[in-house]
C-alpha cells in the first residue's frame, strides 16, 4: 500500500477506497482527535501568560484511534489530509499531522467538495499543503470560545441558576430576551382601513385628494363612511408584465432556514441529513454523494453543473425554459470557499433515487435539487394590473396578478405560496361608473415584531455576521439544551432562568456580550485566516479587556438566593434549600457551612443525558438490589431503556447508536456488540 488518505467520517471510506483504487487505503480520524486539555489556571487548557500557548491532549477515547492512524502512516510513503473542506477541517488535519509528527514531504493536503469519482480524482491530482492560516483562525475561535465559555459558565453556575454562556450564545439569547421584552412592553396602536365589495373584487381606500390617509378610529372611520356613495368611478387600468425570478442555490444559513418553514425540520435535523447525502448513499450500482459540502456561505455554483443543468432543461422543458446564473447578493462576511449546496448530478433526479433513501433524506434531497434545478431556469411572468376608483374625492385600488409564463415555477411551485388574483375586464364594462355591493369599515390594531422562529433567528444571526455556517444549528441547539428558552409554537420564549442569565451578563459584560463585539470578533477571525491580522495580538487584545471584567463579576456579582423546600432543618431550625451538586440537585440545610445537615433517605440523582430512546427522559445512574450500578431512563416505566455501561451522550459515527465508556475507552453500544 504506497498512499494513505485520511477523512473525517467512517461513511466516506468505502466511497472513496472504490474511486482510488488498490494502491490507496482511507481511513477514518472521526472527527477531532484532539483538543484543549482542562487543566492549568482555570482548567483552560491554555496558558495565558506564555503567549496563550495551548496544551492539547488527546480526546477520551480517542487513543486507540489515533495508534492505528500511526501505524497506518509508517507503512506507506504518501499521506492525503482530506478532512472536511473549511476551517474547521483544515485544523483537524493539522492536529493529525502534528500529532502523528508526519514528515513535511511525506503529506499532502486535499478537499472533496463534493463525493463524486471525478472531483476526487481530480483533488487528489492536485493536491496543496495545509492552509496554516486558516488554522491559526481556527484555533484562535477555539481558544477564544474556551476562555469565554469555561469563565462565564463558571460564573454563571455559582451566581445563577444558568448553566454556561459563550461567545455566540449568549448573544442570541440576548437578541430573543430583547425581543420578548419589546414584545411585552408593546402597546398596540388602533387603525381603521375601509373596503369596497363589488363582489368579483374588492378595493382599499388609499388617498383623500391625493394624500395618504390614516383613519385612527371608529369615529374617523363612519365621517368618511358617511362621505361615501356606492357609485365609484373607473379613474385608471394599469397592466404591467413583471418577472418573477427564482433565487440562487442554497447555502447553509438558507438550506436551514427554508427547511424550517418549508419541511418542519430543525436547523440541527437538517444539517444531519445533508451530512448523509454529502458523505454518500449507496445507491445499488454505486456509492456516491448526493450532494455538494454542505457548511458554505457561498451560492456559486461550477460551469459544469450550469453547462449539465441547461442541457437538462433544455432537454425536459424546452429552449424557452432556459434561464441564467443567479449571482446572489455579496456579503462582507462571505468567505467564499466553495460552491453553493447543489446536487453533484442534475440527472440524479429524487425520483430516481427515491427507493435507496430514508424518508426525510428524499425530502431534503428534493428540496435541494428543486432549488438548483429551479435557480438555472427561466423567471416566471406575471400580469399585474392596477385599478384605480375614486369616489367624492377619496381614491381606492385594487390589485390583481395573473400568471403568463411559469418558468422556474414549473418545478418549483409546490415550495412557493403564489396564487393568481384574477381581476375583471374592465374593457367589458359598459361604463366607468360602477356600483359596490356594500362599503365595509374594518378595526385593526398594530402588533410588535414576531418572536423568533429557528429560521427567522438563524437568518438574523447571519444578518448581524455572527457566527458561521458550521455553528448557527449548534448555537440553536445550546439555548434549548440550557433551559434558556422554550419553543412555543414554533416560536423561542425566554425562560426565567434565560432573562436571569442576559441580565447578570449585561450587568456586567455589556461591552463584550453584544452584537457588535461578536460580529466584530468574526471579523478578526476571517482577517487572520486572510493574514491579515496576527491572531496572538487578537487574543491578548480580548483577553487584556475580558479578564478584569470576569473578575470583577466573581467578587461583586449578587449570588441567587437558594429555593427554600418549605420545610425546616431538625438539627439548627433553619431553612432547608434545594442546591446544585457535582451530580445535580440536592437538598440541604440553608445555614451551611455552619450547619451541614442533609437529609439521609435523600438519593443524589446523577443525570448523565438525554434518553436516546424516548429523547425525553434523561439517563441517570442507578443501582441494582445487589448494588451493582446501571444507568436507564428516569422516565421508566414509559421508558425501560437502560445500559450497564455510562453513556457519553454522543452518537457513533457509523451506525448512529449510543457511545457508552467501557474499559476507558469510548465504544458503540451496538458495533461493540457485534
Amino acid at each position: 500500500m504506497k498512499n494513505l488518505v485520511i477523512v473525517e467520517s467512517p461513511a466516506k471510506c468505502k466511497t472513496i477506497e472504490k474511486y482510488l483504487g488498490s494502491d490507496y487505503k482511507v481511513v477514518s480520524s472521526k472527527g477531532h482527535i484532539r483538543d484543549l486539555a482542562t487543566t492549568g489556571k482555570y482548567g483552560l487548557g491554555v496558558d495565558t501568560e506564555k503567549d496563550f500557548e495551548p496544551n492539547y491532549v488527546i480526546i477520551k477515547g480517542k487513543t486507540k484511534d489515533v495508534n492505528a492512524l500511526k501505524k497506518d502512516v509508517k507503512a506507506v510513503e504518501t499521506v492525503y489530509l482530506a478532512t472536511d473542506p473549511d476551517r474547521e477541517g483544515e485544523t483537524i488535519s493539522w492536529h493529525i499531522f502534528d500529532e502523528i509528527k508526519i514528515p513535511d514531504e511525506k503529506y499532502k493536503r486535499v478537499v472533496f467538495n463534493e463525493i463524486t469519482k471525478d472531483v476526487v480524482l481530480n483533488a487528489i491530482e492536485n493536491p496543496g499543503k495545509i492552509d496554516f492560516d486558516l488554522v491559526k483562525s481556527g484555533e484562535t475561535r477555539r481558544i477564544l470560545d474556551r476562555i469565554i465559555g469555561f469563565r462565564l459558565s463558571k460564573l454563571m453556575q455559582r451566581k445563577t441558576g444558568g448553566k454556561s454562556a459563550g461567545r455566540v450564545q449568549s448573544v442570541a439569547l440576548k437578541l430573543i430576551v430583547d425581543r420578548e421584552r419589546e414584545i411585552r412592553a408593546f402597546v398596540p396602536k388602533e387603525y381603521w382601513t375601509i373596503e369596497a365589495d363589488f363582489n368579483a373584487f374588492k378595493a382599499t381606500l388609499e388617498k383623500y385628494h391625493g394624500k395618504e390617509i390614516e383613519i385612527p378610529n371608529e369615529v374617523a372611520a363612519d365621517e368618511i363612511l358617511e362621505k361615501l356613495s356606492r357609485s365609484f368611478k373607473i379613474e385608471s387600468v394599469t397592466e404591467k408584465e413583471k418577472n418573477k425570478s427564482a433565487r440562487e442555490v442554497f447555502k447553509t444559513s438558507t438550506l436551514q432556514q427554508a427547511a424550517s418553514s418549508k419541511l418542519g425540520f430543525a436547523p440541527s435535523k437538517t444539517m444531519k441529513i445533508a451530512q448523509q447525502l454529502y458523505e454518500g448513499i449507496d445507491l445499488g450500482s454505486e456509492t456516491v454523494g448526493l450532494i455538494t459540502y454542505m457548511r458554505t456561505d457561498s451560492v456559486r455554483i461550477s460551469d459544469s453543473f450550469v453547462k449539465e443543468t441547461f442541457g437538462y432543461i433544455k432537454g425536459k422543458y424546452g429552449e424557452e425554459y432556459v434561464g441564467y446564473v443567479k449571482a446572489g447578493k455579496k456579503n462582507e462576511n462571505m468567505q467564499d470557499a466553495h460552491e453553493g449546496i447543489r446536487p453533484t448530478s442534475i440527472n440524479r433526479t429524487p425520483e430516481s433515487v427515491k427507493s435507496y433513501l430514508s424518508a426525510d433524506e428524499y425530502k431534503l434531497y428534493k428540496f435541494i435539487y428543486t432549488r438548483a434545478l429551479a435557480s438555472l431556469m427561466k423567471d416566471a411572468k406575471t400580469l399585474a394590473t392596477t385599478v384605480i376608483l375614486e369616489n367624492n374625492g377619496y381614491t381606492f385600488k385594487a390589485t390583481g396578478s395573473v400568471l403568463i409564463f411559469d418558468g422556474y415555477l414549473k418545478v418549483y411551485g409546490e415550495y412557493e405560496d403564489s396564487e393568481d388574483v384574477v381581476l375583471p375586464n374592465f374593457k367589458d364594462y359598459k361604463s366607468d361608473i360602477i356600483t359596490a355591493d356594500k362599503i365595509d369599515k374594518i378595526q385593526h390594531f398594530t402588533k410588535p415584531a414576531p418572536r423568533y422562529t429557528e429560521s427567522s433567528l438563524i437568518k438574523e444571526l447571519e444578518s448581524l455576521g455572527i457566527g458561521r455556517p458550521s455553528t448557527y444549528a449548534t448555537i440553536v441547539g445550546t439555548i434549548k439544551e440550557r433551559g434558556y428558552v422554550i419553543l412555543k409554537d414554533k416560536k423561542f420564549e425566554p425562560t426565567e432562568i434565560g432573562f436571569e442569565t442576559t441580565d447578570k451578563l449585561q450587568e456586567f459584560f455589556s461591552g463584550i456580550v453584544n452584537v457588535e463585539y461578536t460580529a466584530n470578533m468574526e471579523k478578526d477571525l476571517d482577517d487572520i485566516a486572510e493574514a491579515k491580522k496576527d491572531n496572538k495580538k487578537v487574543l491578548h487584545e480580548f483577553y487584556d479587556e475580558f479578564e478584569p471584567l470576569v473578575k470583577k463579576a466573581f467578587e461583586e456579582m449578587e449570588k441567587k438566593a437558594p429555593e427554600t423546600t418549605g420545610e425546616k432543618c431538625p438539627e439548627c431550625g433553619g431553612d432547608l434549600v434545594k442546591r446544585k451538586g457535582k451530580y445535580g440537585e440536592f437538598v440541604a440545610c440553608g445555614n451551611y457551612p455552619t450547619c451541614k445537615y442533609i437529609p439521609k433517605a435523600q438519593k443524589e440523582v446523577v443525570e448523565v443525558c438525554k434518553c436516546p430512546k424516548c429523547d425525553k427522559g434523561m439517563m441517570v445512574e442507578r443501582k441494582t438490589k445487589k448494588g451493582k450500578l446501571f444507568y436507564g431512563c428516569n422516565n421508566y416505566p414509559k421508558c425501560n431503556y437502560a445500559l450497564w455501561y455510562k453513556p457519553t451522550g454522543e452518537k457513533c459515527p457509523e451506525c448512529g447508536e449510543l457511545l457508552v465508556e467501557k474499559n476507558n475507552e469510548t465504544v458503540c453500544v451496538n458495533c461493540d456488540s457485534e
